[in-house]
């Protein structure tokens, strides 16, 4: 199969689809691999390593000419214009909170996997959770960033020092984003609160940790307490495929101190705060009712570094399958990868996105 790799094109993002490493392993199976020139470099990844891979170096308009093309984000305006009927795309897509682009994609009768609601047979999501990972962990490191006086913040220091209070962090969601940021704030001396659903997840948290959390079931009574008096809010929800549900009411953002922070790695979902909309690296973060809102949708973008080499390492196995058996063979085998499968030559074939946009939904094994 002719496998496409184009540059990323999103505001700052400079993670690329697939490695030198992976063009190698793909090569191996008798694959064509292109690869427009320059989409490695902000990974650190140069046009030569890639050539010595044995990858051909193309432009923008033959890279898209691929029948199977992956990449990180889901495509732009310019980008869907490029796709061709009956052509494989496999990236990172989110079309719960995105109408405009999954007409675009029905419109122009592709078949459309989405790396985020791969789902495997108990319930964890192989592909989303290498970039849950890193988002986890950065929203911490970015929120407390914010907390400087010198970034608009109240100017606190989060994990406190001896005889004045540690800052407070509140994580919406005990899933993999959750556990990463509360990682990195119990680690920070913060003093954390996580709320869930999920009761056996809340607890296997507080085990983890040795009970140094505070742990509360997730229902609004417990989330307004919860807000009110953090310092930072974290929002963690992910649900494989439907919009996510909104959890924070601007009413809450309101009790919030001036010169709190909150960052929605749910945006992309459409978000579970109620005042967060998408922004980006270059200009990442407003103010409503003075507390500082972060809602980059790519936020590992900017530690391409280790997010390049992490979703290789996710994806590069289910663009072997497709690769070598053809994605119809690759889904009637592998009921994973099958739950991937979001737009099917035109047709709306996961429930998560039919249910969220309003549109009419088509059993993927009606189709095959």
């Amino acid at each position: 199969m002719r496998i496409g790799v184009p540059r990323e094109r999103k505001d700052e993002e400079y993670r690329v689809g697939i490695v030198p490493d992976g063009v190698r392993q793909l090569r191996l199976g008798g694959h064509e691999i292109d690869v427009e020139r320059g989409a490695g470099e902000g990974s650190g990844l140069s046009d030569a390593e890639y050539e010595r891979a044995g990858a051909r170096l193309v432009d923008v308009k033959e890279v898209w000419a691929a029948e199977l093309v992956v990449k990180v984000k889901d495509p732009l305006a310019e980008e869907i214009r490029r796709l061709h009927s009956g052509q494989i795309l496999f990236t990172y897509l989110h079309l719960a909170a995105a109408p405009e682009l999954t007409a675009g994609l029905c419109d122009a009768d592709v078949v459309a996997i989405a790396y985020e609601t791969i789902q495997n047979p108990d319930g964890s999501l192989p592909v989303l959770a290498p970039m849950s990972e890193v988002a986890g962990r950065l929203a911490v490191q970015i929120g407390v960033t914010l907390l400087q006086r010198d970034r608009g913040g109240k100017g606190l220091l989060l994990g406190g020092v001896p005889g004045v209070l540690r800052g407070r962090v509140t994580i919406l969601g005990a899933g993999t984003v959750g556990i990463n940021a509360v990682r990195v704030a119990h680690a920070l001396g913060a003093e954390v609160y996580v709320l869930d659903v999920d009761l056996n997840r809340l607890g296997y948290l507080y085990d983890i940790f040795g009970g140094k959390l505070n742990s509360l079931y997730s229902n609004a009574v417990n989330i307004e307490r919860a807000v009110r008096d953090s310092d930072l809010v974290i929002g963690a929800v992910y649900l494989p495929g439907l919009r996510a549900p909104t959890l924070v009411t601007e009413s809450m953002i309101q009790l919030m101190e001036p010169g709190s922070v909150v960052c929605d790695v749910s945006v992309d979902q459409g978000g579970c705060i109620e005042t967060i909309h998408p922004t980006t690296h270059s200009n990442p973060t407003y103010r409503v009712h003075d507390v500082i809102h972060y809602g980059v949708p790519n936020m590992p973008g900017i530690v391409p570094r280790t997010s390049t080499f992490a979703l290789t390492n996710a994806t590069l196995p289910y663009v072997e399958r497709i690769a070598e058996s053809g994605v119809e063979a690759a889904v009637r085998s592998d009921s994973a990868l099958a739950l991937g499968a979001n737009i099917w030559r035109g047709e709306i074939v996961c429930e998560g996105v039919s249910a969220s946009l309003n549109l009419p939904y088509r059993r993927l094994r009606d189709l095959l």
